[in-house]
């Protein structure tokens, strides 16, 4: 395996498992004991008593990562900007949520936060304040040492407007501490027999626009290669996935193409297994780890 690329697990993959079959150190132990190193959270499912956990939890994290050896990778949090009924949040409640995640994030040994930002459109175009927002803790995430990374994600393509908007902040400010996370659920190019696609409904059901509805579901199928122009910002990859072949190959997803461009563009995060499939019991484990064969034998050519 190449020593650049490192794989890791976010721990929403053991989203039916956790707090019912599995305590967050069985979920921390299961990802060492399939060899990744690296660790993914949520910041309101897995840290006990969010925005403010107590001083004993964190060190017990802090003891949990020591004790499996693992890494803090990605800080996944959200900025929702319809918290308020009949608002959007103004640009300093969204910084102050931003800030206090930097902080936080930090403080629990992460370098990079994912932060879900509102969206106005189907295809997730962020509500207008994200920049300024963006902005204003800049000099708070430079001093922490940590990256806010949004997630380029379905029905988002990598080329398009969101990401743009992204590059402008980043040619405008000269940070080195705003950058990107790509799922890879956008390189889907097979249909999924269990969920064939998000319907208009559910693309637009929490979005008030007054516009014309979203185009039909579609596989979104980019070209890995998209990934190029832009992979100097990517700091972190969701590997998503839905099922695993007894083989440990993967039906919906072409990784060949996906894993050549990462390591000619000489990536050297985490590529961090997002399990988004069956919610069964005990099923999320197993699969992961088929997922990191298949990775590993890729990385491994």
């Amino acid at each position: 395996m190449t020593d650049q690329i490192k794989l890791g697990v976010t721990l929403y993959s053991y989203g039916a498992d956790y707090m019912t079959t599995m305590s967050l150190e069985d979920c921390l132990a299961d990802v060492a004991d399939m060899g990744a190193t690296g660790v993914e959270i949520l910041s309101e499912t897995h840290i006990v008593g969010y925005p403010a956990p107590s001083r004993e939890w964190r060190q017990h994290w802090h003891r949990l990562l020591d004790r499996y050896g693992l890494e803090a990778t990605c800080y996944s949090c959200w900025v929702d900007s319809r918290r308020y009924p009949g608002r959007t949040l103004t640009v300093e409640e969204s910084a102050a949520q931003l800030r206090c995640d930097l902080e936080l994030a930090a403080d629990l040994g992460f370098t990079i936060i994912r932060p879900k930002l509102g969206v106005v459109t189907w295809d997730l175009v962020p509500d207008p304040v994200w920049r300024e927002a963006v902005e204003r803790v800049l000099p708070d995430a430079a001093r922490l040492g940590v990256t806010i990374a949004p997630e380029i994600h379905w029905p988002t393509p990598i080329r398009s407007q969101v990401v743009d908007a992204y590059l402008d902040l980043i040619q405008a400010t000269g940070t080195d501490h705003f950058g990107f996370v790509i799922d890879t659920g956008v390189f889907q190019d097979r249909e999924r027999e269990d969920r064939p696609g998000l319907t208009e409904d559910r693309l637009g059901g929490n979005i008030e626009l007054g516009e014309a509805p979203p185009p039909p579901p579609q596989l979104m199928g980019v070209d890995a290669r998209d990934m190029l122009p832009i992979m100097e910002h990517v700091v972190h990859i969701h590997a998503k996935f839905w099922e695993m072949n007894d083989d440990a190959t993967d039906p919906h997803i072409p990784w060949e193409p996906i894993i050549d461009v990462l390591v000619q563009s000489g990536f050297k995060g985490y590529l961090s297994s997002e399990y988004e499939g069956e919610r069964r019991l005990y099923l999320a484990s197993e699969l992961l780890r088929r997922q990191h064969l298949m990775l590993r034998r890729l990385l491994a050519r």
